[in-house]
């Protein structure tokens, strides 16, 4: 019994130390000067890692209320979209018919006399178009650009986002 509580003692204090460890991220250059982030120092750069304080990026309730609140609006204010095109690859067997012409989304464009919502609202269609056309490294599949069109942040003109 003595024995099962250390254990059980033990496997607590790793619990509370893994946790620890789990948010330490830090930097380092190597010798090619390449700078990286990682939670995972390699023993030959360890005397020049810093720690970064990554707490700073934290939100607080009261911003991931707020975040969530604003999320939840954009979407009650954002059109029904229809689903992107299906995208099934040809094969290689079968021949190749033309392809057909495709309605790039939004359809709308933004002009010099486009108001702030409306180009809000085209932005926003815009990057839901282009979200399930983005890959894992956080870029764009070329054919993105057949269904898509880009609208450009309407946030320099316009100022940030508002009901």
């Amino acid at each position: 019994m003595f024995t099962a509580h250390r254990m059980c003692l033990a496997a607590l204090l790793l619990c509370t130390l893994a946790g620890v460890q789990a948010g330490d991220i830090y930097r380092w250059v190597d010798d090619q000067g390449r700078t990286h982030w990682s939670d995972v120092v390699p023993e030959k750069y360890r005397n020049n890692a810093t720690r970064v304080d990554t707490r700073q990026y934290e939100l607080t309730p009261e911003q991931q209320r707020e975040a969530a609140e604003r999320a939840a609006r954009e979407r009650a204010h954002a059109p029904e979209l229809p689903e992107p095109p299906a995208m099934a690859a040809p094969t290689p067997a079968a021949p190749q018919a033309p392809a057909p012409s495709v309605v790039k989304r939004p359809v709308e464009q933004v002009t010099e006399s486009t108001d702030c919502a409306t180009w809000w609202r085209l932005y926003r269609e815009s990057q839901e178009c282009f979200g399930p056309f983005h890959t894992v490294g956080g870029g764009l599949k070329p054919e993105a650009f057949d269904h898509c069109n880009e609208i450009p942040s309407p946030e320099l003109k316009c100022g940030p986002y508002r009901d």
